[in-house]
């Protein structure tokens, strides 16, 4: 893989391209300059269809002047912008900086309209219409692919308008998670629990505690084989939030339910993975995102 990143192919492609610039104009002299061997009447000798002759006239003025143009051009831009290989050009543009250019000229653009935002308190951003405005077109941009257009989420993808939060509720783990992204590890369970009936045993067991269909017998027998689990769920399932524990007394599911979608979770555990967004969005769009997403579970009276 080393080969394709050396000197090597920097030089490869820089002299490909200015050999085939030269090329060009090497090949409009020679066609000016060749005089072809022709008859008295200028024609080559060459016939086609009976009676069209070829003839030996010259290339049309505007056809060489275009040309020659055509050939300068290229030289001044590879002179200029990047063309020749690592050669960055005299003007040091990169589609990377004019990238970076046109981001800060755009957050220069919009950073008055965030800016009231940031003295303000959660609560009061999450009762602003224009701010929730702001908020939900963040949401659709970054968000709603993972938690849905109206943030109900999916299987996997949590609920983001319930009371139900696996780690903090509060505007600040909000902004964190948003700006960081977050990790959320389930390791597989089945080798402290015992074999494929003390799992079964387990998953009625969880089951009973949410007050879902269950297997009473089984459920008693899980009882004591989910001591393994309570290091992170609690003795009574409660789940802990600061591990990130789901709570499993309530009818919440973020990865479906049922006793096949509980043994799926002992036996091969769950390693789900929030990207961090703080490479795309600024703080201050950060903190009214988040405000948004605080708001969709505390439902604020909205402010005109």
């Amino acid at each position: 893989m080393s080969d394709f990143i050396s000197d090597f192919w920097h030089l490869y492609v820089a002299g490909i391209t200015l050999v085939s610039i030269i090329a060009c104009a090497v090949l409009l002299y020679i066609s000016g300059t060749t005089k072809a061997a022709t008859h008295a009447d200028n024609t080559t000798g060459h016939v086609w269809d009976g009676d069209l002759r070829e003839m030996n006239n010259p290339l049309p003025k505007w056809w060489v002047y275009l040309f020659i143009i055509t050939v300068v051009f290229a030289l001044v831009y590879g002179a200029l912008y990047p063309m020749f290989g690592k050669f960055q050009g005299a003007l040091g543009w990169s589609s990377q900086g004019q990238h970076a250019a046109e981001v800060k000229k755009v957050e220069d653009a919009i950073a008055p309209i965030y800016a009231k935002y940031n003295g303000m308190k959660p609560e009061e951003i999450a009762a602003d219409a224009q701010a929730m405005a702001i908020g939900e077109r963040l949401f659709m941009n970054y968000c709603a692919q993972c938690h849905g257009s109206d943030a109900r989420g999916a299987k996997s993808f949590p609920n983001l308008a319930d009371g139900d939060w696996l780690g903090g509720s509060d505007h600040a783990y909000i902004k964190t998670t948003i700006a960081q992204g977050r990790t959320g590890v389930m390791p597989p369970m089945a080798a402290a629990v015992g074999g494929p009936e003390d799992v079964k045993d387990v998953a009625h067991y969880v089951l009973s505690l949410s007050g879902s269909p269950s297997d009473s017998v089984r459920a008693s027998q899980g009882k004591a084989k989910f001591a393994a689990c309570a290091a992170c769920h609690g003795p009574e399932g409660k789940g802990m939030a600061a591990v990130g524990a789901p709570n499993l007394t309530d009818g919440v599911w973020l990865h479906g339910w049922g006793e096949e979608a509980i043994i799926r979770a002992v036996n091969n555990g769950f390693n789900n993975h929030m990207p961090p967004q703080a490479a795309l969005l600024n703080e201050a769009q950060i903190n009214v995102l988040a405000s948004y997403v605080w708001g969709l579970s505390n439902k604020p009276a909205s402010k005109q």
